[in-house]
């Protein structure tokens, strides 16, 4: 049995944000990976906005982590070269029925300390042209960037600092903070710190360490068209959102390059990324509320995501829950969006957890 100081399980965004934090801190870090390179799930495999903390109810780790996250994703891409950009986003009331909504969004949002510009239709016009709506709010401070970029960074800046990354290396078992490792070389791994970042598969990992309370997990999919052609769009348009998600949206990266989506319909049993056929008509039924010039044909399956929720398609939304197991080891659970803009909160967040 080898000993170990730290160890997260994952190397996605939110597992490198952690592993640096504690490497910043002076522990020394081993990540476990079991896919063969960085963040090939969740991490990558999502719209790459960096969120103002607008939906999340007040109070909630979304909210709070969001908020603050935000500001030090825009700190550590600035300081560390990673490419991104301050587009801003227009969330819209497409009809009078949506109005009370994007009231109730504009008080949520200034109760989580996010201020937002009211817009009248003509307003909404000169930011975008090509949308069709009666009113809107304006969110200067909502961003995209670049997800691998960014989880390349956080990468070297944690080997900078001593830490050590293992791919192809899963965590099949164990008990507490002794991990069996499975992969080409087995071993078994004893820690001070054992950090449970393993996104789609965190609960099933806490299951295999014997923790005994672990939330349900439910697997959202997501799937993502993409735009032949030039955009219209400069900035990030989000029409109200639904009971799953926030909506069939208008991202953009930062080629200029336009995608919608996702959809959350999909709810499979395991992780499986098929693009499902025929969802051309539903995508352009809901684009064209916002955007009626979309042309036909205009529309080519982009890619699918997977989120992991601990809620499931018949519940209220579910928060983070980052969840202490026995001293030293911390589960993190239910890491959706806004997973990507509140990495580095995460991070800071779990660190003083396991610091006390």
């Amino acid at each position: 049995m080898e000993s170990c100081d730290a160890v997260v399980i994952g190397a996605g965004v939110v597992g490198l944000a952690v592993a640096r934090e504690l490497a910043l801190a002076g522990r020394e870090v081993l990540v476990l990976e079991a896919e063969d390179r960085i963040g090939t799930q969740t991490s990558s495999r999502n719209s790459e906005v960096i969120h103002a903390g607008l939906y999340y109810p007040p109070g909630s780790l979304k909210a709070r982590l969001c908020v603050e996250g935000q500001a030090l994703l825009y700190r550590f891409c600035a300081e560390h070269g990673v490419p991104h950009r301050r587009v801003g986003k227009l969330l819209i009331a497409v009809d009078e029925v949506e109005r009370p909504r994007l009231d109730a969004l504009a008080k949520n949002a200034a109760a989580n300390g996010v201020h937002l510009q009211p817009l009248d239709a003509k307003e909404v016009r000169a930011l975008e042209p090509e949308v069709s709506a009666l009113a809107g709010l304006w969110s200067p401070g909502t961003g995209i960037v670049d997800s691998h970029g960014l989880m390349h960074s956080l990468l070297i800046d944690a080997e900078a600092h001593g830490a050590k990354l293992i791919t192809r290396t899963p965590v099949i078992g164990g008990r507490g903070l002794e991990l069996e490792c499975g992969g080409a070389e087995p071993a078994t791994l004893r820690c001070r710190t054992v950090i449970n970042s393993a996104g789609l598969y965190a609960q099933r990992v806490a299951t295999g360490l014997g923790e005994k309370h672990v939330p349900p997990t439910h697997y959202a999919r997501g799937h993502y068209f993409t735009l032949r052609g030039r955009s219209p769009f400069s900035h990030l348009v989000y029409p109200m959102p639904d009971a799953a998600g926030l909506g069939i949206h208008v991202t953009l990266d930062l080629a200029g390059a336009c995608k919608f989506g996702p959809d959350v319909t999909n709810w499979p049993a395991v992780p499986e990324y098929t693009f499902e056929p025929g969802l051309e008509e539903k995508f352009e039924r809901a684009i064209r509320r916002y955007w009626p010039a979309l042309p036909e044909h205009a529309l080519q399956p982009g890619f699918t995501g997977i989120r992991p929720k601990v809620s499931g398609p018949d519940e209220a939304p579910g928060d983070f829950i980052i969840q202490r197991g026995e001293q030293g080891l911390v589960h993190l659970f239910g890491i959706e969006s806004p997973g990507l803009t509140t990495a580095l909160a995460i991070a800071a967040h779990v660190a003083a957890m396991v610091e006390r």
